[in-house]
């Protein structure tokens, strides 16, 4: 362990990769598999002994701006890492080329899940389980990357935290390491934050397992629902055994990706800066049950008009349906439920697409796998657009709720702002760059927001027609470029620019 401290951060991410092959190595071998099994034991071995050559040559370096230094090593393992982690892919699945398996990888260690095989019962199983467990581990990787890097940098949401009267959230987790060197930290925040999530995809993965699920497919659901990755090796989670029991374990563990507090809770033991309850809860709770009645509410008008509406079974399945896709894609796991088209088949009317992609922009809680433009900010947003309309009534009022609600009225919502419109200019350039390529503007629309905001599945939802394994290579790289760019956000990669960190 101590050699690996003096390692840098990128060596150690390439060991754990190589590592990681020895995962779905064991199931092929299980499975008698000994193709794919010798596939993943060569690769891993032979990228474990270059990474840990690498390793000793390169640790004696220690860089000045260390938050910085890991920043661009983030960058860098994102673009990098799924280069090894698809060659054993490539090996394995004849029918694909290189461009397709790195896509492929970078899709699942983003947790995006956008997947260019559009038949799972084609593939094997050590192949699906390859993908799942890589979007586990970017799952983990970015949780403790909004821990350990962004954190300190206020960055990734933490800057609406910031600007809370005296940050004590920020304060209590810089004096558990602040003094440390940075690999220090990053391996220490990593065993904190190693055994709750374990234990919490342990448990979902038992309880999917007791309510009927096979114990290869509850573990699939269960490392994709803590990424919120939406990795299945079925065709959906119309086709699971455990039915809606399965499906309410996966809507409870689903919360996790709407609010940090229980990261806060475990890092730190104090009270989030935000006293009360949870903002990120409240308006993920708002959302689900608005949107969810106004889905069945359209969906009961159009039953009325085929004489349906007394089918009181039919639209309690249909609000279901509704309430979890919902919350699937606000917290940008894509999925939807087995009841989803059973309000379509209720009422014959179809779901519009819109309503989805909104969801997945909004996005679910800050320092957590979920993608988007996260709760918090569309918190501070809402409060300083609801000040402002008070102010069109009483233009000399003086806001009130302390101190605290004041600063996230005007700084957060300043700063949520500025993410918001770069977040707009980043949707606009990657449409525009689709559909100079000859892809259509729905099409673009729904690649583009599927992709910046790591939710891949959401293109089976609104475009039936449209397949990742048709798109072009060209058309892959910008998306493998908009997946990245969502995954770190704007204003990390803005962050990379700061002439201060060139200048040291």
């Amino acid at each position: 362990m101590r050699l690996l401290r003096e390692f840098p951060l990128f060596v150690i991410l390439m060991l754990i990769g190589s590592v990681s092959m020895v995962v779905p190595m064991l199931h092929a071998i299980r499975l008698e598999d000994w193709d794919i099994a010798r596939a993943f034991f060569y690769h891993g071995t032979f990228f474990a002994i270059v990474s840990f050559i690498l390793g000793l040559g390169t640790m004696d370096r220690h860089p000045r701006v260390t938050a910085r230094y890991q920043l661009i090593t983030l960058l860098m393992a994102y673009f990098l890492l799924p280069i090894m982690l698809a060659m054993p892919l490539d090996h394995v699945v004849k029918s694909i080329g290189w461009t397709e398996a790195y896509f492929e990888m970078l899709s699942s260690m983003t947790t995006t899940g956008a997947s260019i095989f559009d038949a799972p019962e084609r593939l094997a199983e050590p192949l699906h389980l390859w993908r799942a467990f890589v979007g586990w581990i970017g799952g983990f990787l970015f949780l403790l990357a909004a821990l350990a890097v962004l954190e300190p940098m206020q960055l990734g949401g933490f800057e609406i935290e910031s600007t809370v009267t005296g940050n004590r959230m920020a304060t209590a987790r810089r004096s558990l390491g602040g003094a440390m060197e940075a690999n220090d930290r990053l391996i220490r925040q990593a065993k904190q934050l190693a055994p709750p999530y374990v234990a919490l995809t342990a448990v979902l993965a038992i309880a999917l397992m007791i309510a009927g699920d096979r114990a290869f497919v509850a573990l699939c659901h269960a490392m994709s629902v803590l990424a919120t990755s939406g990795i299945t090796p079925l065709d959906g989670l119309s086709e699971t055994s455990s039915g809606y029991i399965g499906e309410i374990l996966i809507f409870a563990f689903l919360f996790l990706a709407v609010s940090h507090r229980w990261i806060n809770e475990t890092f730190a033991n104090v009270r989030p800066a935000l006293t009360g309850s949870d903002p990120e809860v409240k308006l993920a709770l708002m959302f689900v049950l608005i949107v969810s009645s106004l889905l069945v509410i359209r969906h009961f008008i159009g039953a009325f008009e085929v004489e349906e509406q007394e089918n009181f079974q039919a639209a309690a399945q249909a609000f279901w349906g509704s309430a979890f896709t919902v919350m699937s894609f606000l917290t940008t796991f894509g999925l939807v439920s087995a009841d989803w088209s059973t309000a379509q088949s209720w009422s014959g009317l179809e779901t519009p697409g819109l309503v989805l992609l909104g969801l997945s922009v909004i996005g679910g809680g800050v320092a957590t796998t979920a993608g988007g433009i996260k709760l918090l900010r569309v918190y501070a947003l809402y409060k300083h657009g609801l000040r402002e309309m008070r102010r069109l009534v009483h233009p000399n009022s003086v806001g009130g709720a302390g101190m605290t609600a004041r600063r996230i009225r005007r700084e957060g919502a300043y700063i949520a702002w500025i993410f918001l419109m770069m977040f707009l200019l980043g949707l606009a350039v990657c449409m525009l760059l689709l559909t100079v390529q000859g892809v259509a503007f729905e099409d673009a629309m729904a690649l583009s927001v599927a992709s910046l905001t790591n939710t891949g599945p959401a293109i089976n939802t609104l475009a039936q027609d449209l397949n990742y394994s048709t798109l072009a290579t060209s058309e892959k790289a910008v998306l493998c470029i908009a997946m990245i760019f969502g995954r770190l956000e704007a204003l990390v990669v803005i962050a990379l620019f700061n002439p201060e960190y060139w200048r040291q």
